[in-house]
């Protein structure tokens, strides 16, 4: 297994107006960089990506904490709800919600969610500067 890369680039443009679009990878993920619209553009905007990436974060990680604590599931779902104050500007509180859909015990579960907890770079980074508390909720597969 290749390790994982120690530097990430990434390449946003912007046009007056606030239209904008970040670079990573291969994709283009447009996001809304306007000020004073009155009506939203539909697109995320830079808010709506961190909290993102985080969710982001907490996905990959189960796929690893999957492959090194041999813990299996079907599919995953997660909800993160980002508060901020607005002086001084900053978040303030991540909130979330990890549904997956496993037959695995209770116990490897909550392994798993302290490796998400423990491991994971984004989540570490947003935890050193507000507060961020969830949950993984266990459902069973349907069968059919």
């Amino acid at each position: 297994m290749a390790a994982a890369p120690s530097t990430y680039s990434v390449h946003a443009t912007s046009t007056s107006g606030g239209n904008a679009a970040v670079t990573a990878g291969t994709e283009t993920i447009p996001f809304d960089a306007s000020w004073g619209r009155d009506e939203p553009s539909g697109l995320p905007g830079p808010a709506e990506l961190l909290a993102g990436a985080f969710t982001a974060c907490m996905l990959k990680n189960l796929e690893r904490a999957g492959a090194l604590l041999d813990f299996s599931y079907e599919s995953a779902e997660v909800d993160v709800v980002a508060r901020r104050q607005d002086t001084p500007p900053r978040f303030v509180e991540l909130r979330y919600e990890l549904r997956v859909i496993t037959s695995e015990t209770q116990h490897r579960v909550d392994l798993v969610h302290q490796n998400l907890r423990k491991f994971g770079t984004v989540y570490n980074t947003l935890a050193a500067v507000c507060e961020v508390d969830g949950t993984v909720v266990a459902e069973a597969p349907t069968g059919g």
